[in-house]
């Protein structure tokens, strides 16, 4: 299937969703002219210059550039400091580098929203015998798991602060692979408020990865003591070419900088080779690029309205992370609703996305994302594990524009899908 193909009445469809999406696109507007400013004030009062653009070789020592992007990454995000580097290969690294700067040996970390991600269960813990984890290094893992509307169980929590080995509360603020909502600003709040309530040495730490920009405001504006996240996902803006930052509290910056080198080394050194223009470029963009990744996401929450699909959240509910998920009942229609995406994409349109195994994860995955950077989820992307209840979860699109054909493409391909 190709664009030229989608029928008069997938055309009529996307018109009707459109209608129905159009005053959360004006409130998505208000958001991104907010990020904007803030972000604009930021590079103003660093007075970027085009010598800090200029990449370092070798140790990468008086990295003009990283240390000015750092400071602005740090003011943006209500942070006493930031590590902004294209030396961490994902968002679990840089994750995970936050991890490590939370706890010693002998202590616990306390997950607030029950398990994250798959791909840091290993990392953790959680399972496997990894050389290396956090559990090979004697950190305890506990979790909380959420209520049963999607909610965090706050007594449960503060219930589990009572053992003196927890010496900090982890909370992901977006869905993964999930079925639960994306936490708000609101609700980390209230985290962050009840937790030091309780014991006001306990750090708070919040998986920031696909939640940048959606709101006003990020975790560490509202009490968190440590975020991260991916530059391949909202805050690269489509532009960075890979990366990871951390941000927050100084002294655990620097703790998790130490994970990242080593001690004694920790964020001074590091080159760049090149990438400060576009990792300032990107992150200048990102507000408006995540509003292009949301509407994309709220026009295709319309569609699936529209056809009597399961799907979260609705087109007409508040945000925190740009991703939607999609029930499709089998697992061919998550093919072909993938297969849709993949032929919507920029590069490698003529790609046929099948399920396969992928490291991390217990179940074969399908994955569609014809980017222009390898695994940007900023870029619109769709994929899920072939597992019950058969959901697929779409993110990304660097213009709505794009988005929207890709989407279209999508329930195209799905509706003809075989049951």
């Amino acid at each position: 299937m190709n664009i030229s193909e989608i029928s008069p009445e997938v055309y009529d469809l996307a018109r009707r969703a459109e209608e129905l999406a159009a005053p959360q696109f004006a409130a998505l507007q208000e958001i991104c002219e907010k990020n904007t400013l803030r972000v604009m004030e930021a590079f103003q009062a660093n007075r970027v210059s085009e010598a800090c653009f200029a990449g370092t070789t070798g140790y990468g020592y008086d990295d003009l550039g990283r240390e000015t992007l750092e400071k602005i990454y740090a003011r943006v995000f209500g942070a006493e400091a930031a590590l902004v580097r294209p030396h961490f290969v994902n968002g679990t690294h840089a994750i995970t580098s936050a991890l490590f700067a939370l706890c010693a040996p002998g202590e616990k970390i306390l997950a607030a929203t029950g398990k994250p991600y798959d791909t840091l269960h290993r990392a953790i813990g959680i399972t496997g015998e990894e050389f290396g984890s956090l559990r090979f290094y004697g950190i305890g893992y506990e979790q909380v798991d959420l209520r049963e509307d999607g909610t965090i169980d706050i007594p449960a929590v503060l219930k589990a602060l009572a053992d003196p080995a927890v010496k900090s509360v982890i909370a992901q603020r977006s869905i993964g692979y999930s079925t639960r909502k994306a936490l708000t600003i609101d609700q980390i709040r209230e985290l962050c408020s009840a937790v030091k309530s309780a014991r006001p040495e306990i750090t708070v730490f919040v998986d920031n990865c696909y939640g940048e920009f959606t709101d006003v405001l990020e975790p560490t504006h509202v009490g968190a003591d440590l975020i991260a996240g991916s530059l391949i996902k909202n805050p690269g803006g489509g532009l960075a070419p890979t990366g990871g930052y951390i941000a927050g509290r100084a002294d655990l910056v620097e703790k998790a900088a130490c994970r990242m080198t080593l001690p004694g080394i920790g964020g001074e050194c590091g080159s760049t080779l090149g990438v400060n223009r576009l990792l300032f470029q990107g992150f200048f963009m990102a507000p408006h690029i995540v509003m292009q990744a949301v509407k994309t996401a709220v026009f295709a929450a319309a569609m699936m309205h529209l056809l009597g699909y399961d799907s979260h959240p609705r087109y007409d509910e508040k945000r925190s992370d740009i991703i939607q998920r999609i029930s499709l009942g089998s697992p061919e229609k998550m093919e072909a609703f993938c297969g849709g995406i993949q032929a919507g994409a920029p590069v490698d349109s003529f790609v046929s996305p099948v399920p396969a195994p992928m490291p991390g994860y217990d179940c074969d995955v399908i994955m569609a994302a014809g980017a222009f950077i390898q695994g940007s989820s900023i870029e619109l992307s769709c994929d899920g594990p072939v597992r019950e209840p058969y959901c697929v979860y779409l993110q990304g699109g660097l213009t709505y524009e794009s988005g929207k054909l890709g989407v279209m493409l999508a329930v195209s391909g799905m509706l003809s899908a075989k049951t």
